[in-house]
């Protein structure tokens, strides 16, 4: 009985070691083995008490810890500073904020990265999905009328036989399914409640209409179509918790009105979006931005906009180019949007390229100014060997790199067939560049053949001159090769923050 005793007291202590905020246990070098014999499931957040999407996450990350806890279950939520943890942060391969990974079975090799939505319901049914059966087995009608409760979004899967095809693709289904609780019932009265007829599937929503039943084949590819098409919102508002599931979605063509949420005609807007959303299901998500948010300011600069010109619609493409759409008339009605729509489904309009007026002095200076207005004339001029910075205003390294740039500039101001020049690519787009981070740094040798070479060199000013004299060999790559593993994606999910970036080589949008 004695050893028993200090057998226990010995772990009440090294469970004491690991403190706890809000239900979510704060990890350190030297705990965090310890925490592993202890709990065999943890979701661990690597964070920095700086970035605004750690911050905007901390209390749905502290609610799905209370949840679980509340439920007895074995997996925990636990932090780790990473800017004070810098080991950690490094051994797990850290290079953003939050980066969450999922560690099961007390083994710390290969967590699974985490990748669902950052609301605490998503967090929940991730983990369960990770934990536990893809489907939980719905024995009663009850256990149905509490998935559906107590979800935002439930898929149930009616069949008499549990050991079907159907039932199996259900299943199959449910396992590539993270964001969402799945159910499956046989049970006769479970039919009757529901009002299901025949074997099949039914998605319960608490918003718009309420439910959607599955009409078709059953199969995994067609179940997960249905599933993804009405999980959201006819109009879903872009905020930090939404944007995974807007993002992550198999959607790809967004339109999104920007509105103030303050504006008198606020709900006039939006009833005039939604009729127009009905018809576009499955093909277009409808998104609303409020203008006046202060983290939403990146998303407007972005499309070219100022909150003062706002209500706006804008609409784009997230395929491997981003490519944006603007409608023709400002005016924002149901018919103008189903219109706009309408020709964009097929095919009809042509993207949408923003740039600023020629300034009078864009050539004064050794470093020229270009837009998108002059951008062709001079980078493609055949007689000259163009060396062009592509960088973002806000951007921390396009800041460092400035001087070294001007000083570039000085040094071939007067070499008649060199040019050195830089382009603001947050208010000026161009159909032939794609840039995908900040900076990116092009060359356009001179020649008629429209020729591009990506400078992957030293961003040093003995770099840059080897590069030009080299006539761009020394230091550069063809276009659209693979970037350095420095580089970071230009991504719009990203566009509310300058903070999710560890890299020190670009700064993403």
């Amino acid at each position: 009985m004695l050893k028993l005793l200090i057998v226990c007291a010995l772990a009440a202590m090294s469970t004491a070691d690991i403190a706890e905020e809000e239900d979510v246990l704060v990890l350190k070098k030297s705990n965090f083995e310890e925490a592993f014999k202890t709990y065999p499931n943890i979701l661990v957040e690597f964070y920095a008490p700086w970035c605004g999407h750690c911050k905007a996450l901390a209390p749905e990350y502290a609610k799905a810890a209370g949840m679980l806890k509340a439920e007895g279950s074995d997996i925990k939520l636990a932090k780790v500073d990473a800017t004070e943890e810098s080991e950690l942060a490094q051994e797990f391969g850290v290079r953003g904020y939050p980066t969450i990974k999922f560690f099961k079975g007390g083994e710390k090799e290969n967590p699974k990265e985490y990748s669902a939505g950052r609301q605490a319901d998503d967090i929940v049914n991730w983990l369960k999905k990770r934990t536990g059966p893809a489907a939980t087995t719905l024995t009663d009608v009850t256990q149905a009328e509490s998935l559906i409760a107590d979800n935002e979004v439930a898929v149930i899967g009616f069949f008499k036989d549990v050991e079907s095809e159907n039932a199996k693709a259900f299943i199959k289904t449910a396992e590539a399914v993270d964001d969402i609780p799945f159910g499956i019932i046989s049970d006769d009265a479970g039919f009757s409640k529901f009002e299901v007829a025949k074997d099949g599937v039914v998605l319960f929503k608490k918003f718009d209409e309420g439910r959607n039943a599955f009409d078709g084949v059953v199969s995994k590819e067609k179940l997960l179509t249905f599933i993804r098409s009405n999980q959201l919102p006819l109009v879903i508002e872009f905020t930090e918790q939404t944007a995974p599931k807007i993002f992550g979605g198999v959607i790809k063509s967004h339109i999104l009105m920007f509105v103030p949420k303050t504006a008198k005609d606020f709900q006039d807007k939006m009833d005039q979006f939604k009729k127009a959303a009905e018809g576009f299901k499955g093909k277009i998500l409808f998104i609303f931005i409020d203008s006046d948010v202060d983290d939403n300011q990146r998303i407007l600069e972005f499309f070219g906009l100022k909150k003062e010109a706002c209500p706006a619609i804008r609409l784009i493409t997230l395929e491997e180019e981003m490519t944006k759409y603007k409608p023709e008339t400002s005016e924002i009605t149901a018919e103008n949007i189903i219109s706009f729509c309408t020709a964009f489904t097929e095919g009809k309009l042509k993207p949408h390229l923003m740039s600023q007026d020629i300034p009078d002095d864009w050539d004064k200076n050794p470093v020229k100014v270009l837009v998108g207005k002059n951008f062709e004339e001079v980078a493609f001029d055949p007689a000259k060997n163009v060396f062009v910075e592509f960088y973002a205003p806000w951007c921390g390294h396009c800041k460092q790199l400035a001087p070294i740039w001007d000083q570039l500039g000085e040094k071939f101001k007067d070499t008649a067939n060199i040019v050195v020049a830089k382009m603001d690519s947050t208010a000026n787009e161009i159909e032939t560049v794609k840039v995908h981070s900040f900076p990116t740094l092009k060359f356009f040798p001179a020649g008629d053949d429209r020729k591009v070479i990506d400078y992957n060199g030293e961003r040093t000013l003995d770099g840059f001159t080897k590069f030009l004299e080299s006539g761009g060999k020394e230091g550069g790559a063809p276009a659209d090769d693979e970037e350095d593993e420095d580089s970071d994606d230009l991504d719009l999910d990203d566009a509310e923050e300058d903070d999710s970036d560890v890299d020190e080589g670009h700064d993403e949008l």
